[in-house]
């Protein structure tokens, strides 16, 4: 039974001293220790988490929200592109293809499937999917703890620390992965990075599109903005693109998230009131904000729009990126554009990996964030293992694991 006359120490709260708001220094409370901590839920979190585990290693995730997936199923960003290349070749294959074929089993967890397809999911079946795979593969999980500070000892990290409702708390590991999108932990550590900005929206869902009659509607009035099919019958995704601002900004955050609800509300109220199209429905809004680009890591190598045009091939390549449209050829992603400059024994994956703008608009594509987390989770693990800072590891050796974990490396 729960003791209804507790109080909290307050030895350690925050205290306003002179004006100024001071912390008092205090030693933090051990959550958990690893051999690999993946900061960040997502696509990549989850692809990173996934492989480190299948590697060998001990592996812990820690996700800020109380789910799996990022935005691909926080924010609704359902349909899958950066798959495919020119001539219909899908070159991201690994876990985040394991995700597709498993979503194809289930009623309901994808459509438009296919050769040269850009198919779209159902974010509670890929939920679902994302947590049989991590329980399949024997990782530890923590949901609802933000991680907010790296762990340092000298220019190395040794763990992060998080925040959730028990209060902060540190997990000290071996290697960690920052799959945060933002950078956050490696930010934190000291590495070099880049703030971008960019678009920041919001998706909906809209419902009863098979219910609309079309011809009713007055010559020239048909509503806009009804966006593109979903699994769901009936039910479009509509993606709200947003306007160009910081993402780590919290005043502008809530802006965005205020603004975007209320237009998204209008616009679909205003449909309701065309003939013919009077039983459309607002399903929902994204429960997270579509952030693209933050901080991007300065790494020792760089994913460049020059390579992509010449087609380059890196030796130390763990990653293929696609196409938005099939319009282009295949890319590579070097090792060392997940690794920082200076800071040891941190990985970047994902959106926030080492890459020019140019290429920001394809790193950050929900498969080419897969593919990358895949690549850090396998190098994590092989430092773990060969005892060495992921800096030293042999690329030969995640390069053939990666291929026996079925990535494709070009």
């Amino acid at each position: 039974m729960l003791d209804p006359h507790k109080v909290q120490d307050t030895q350690f709260t925050a205290r306003l001293v002179n004006g100024r708001v001071i912390q008092p220094q205090r030693e933090l409370p051990l959550l958990s220790q690893c051999e690999v901590l993946v900061v960040g839920g997502g696509p990549a979190g989850v692809s990173a988490a996934i492989a480190a585990r299948r590697a060998g290693a001990r592996v812990t995730l820690v996700e800020r929200y109380g789910h799996f997936g990022g935005l691909w199923t926080g924010g609704l960003v359902l349909l899958v592109l950066g798959h495919i290349v020119k001539g219909g070749k899908q070159v991201c294959m690994g876990i985040g293809e394991e995700m597709m074929q498993r979503l194809e089993k289930l009623p309901g967890g994808i459509i438009n499937r296919g050769p040269g397809k850009n198919p779209t999911v159902d974010a509670e079946a890929l939920k679902y999917v994302m947590v049989e795979m991590i329980e399949e593969a024997g990782v530890e999980v923590f949901l609802h703890a933000w991680g907010v500070d790296a762990i340092l000892e000298g220019n190395t990290v040794r763990g992060a620390v998080f925040e959730s409702k028990s209060g902060r708390q540190a997990i000290l590991a071996d290697v960690v992965i920052d799959a945060t999108g933002d950078g956050d932990i490696f930010a934190a550590a000291g590495a070099e990075f880049e703030h971008r900005t960019h678009n920041v929206g919001l998706v909906s869902r809209i419902g009863n599109l098979d219910r609309i009659d079309p011809s009713r509607a007055p010559a020239g009035n048909r509503p806009k903005r009804l966006g593109s099919p979903t699994p769901a019958p009936g039910v479009n995704w509509v993606n709200l693109i947003g306007p160009e601002v910081d993402g780590l900004d919290v005043r502008t955050l809530t802006r965005m998230e205020m603004s975007h609800r209320k237009f998204i509300w209008r616009n679909v109220q205003q449909a309701r009131q065309v003939p013919g199209y009077e039983s459309l429905y607002l399903v929902e809004t994204a429960p997270q904000l579509g952030v693209r680009i933050t901080r991007v890591l300065n790494g020792v190598a760089t994913v460049r729009y020059a390579d992509l045009k010449a087609g380059r091939r890196f030796d130390d390549v763990v990653a293929v990126g696609g196409s938005t449209d099939g319009q282009h050829g295949e890319w590579q992603v070097p090792y060392g554009a997940l690794v920082p400059k200076k800071v040891e024994n941190v990985l970047a994956a994902g959106r926030c990996i080492s890459a020019e703008m140019q290429m920001a608009d394809l790193v950050r594509l929900i498969p080419n964030c897969c593919a990358t987390g895949h690549a850090a989770g396998v190098a994590a693990a092989v430092a773990v293992k060969d005892r060495c800072s992921p800096r030293q590891v042999e690329v030969p050796k995640v390069q053939k694991i990666l291929r026996e974990q079925g990535a494709y490396l070009g």
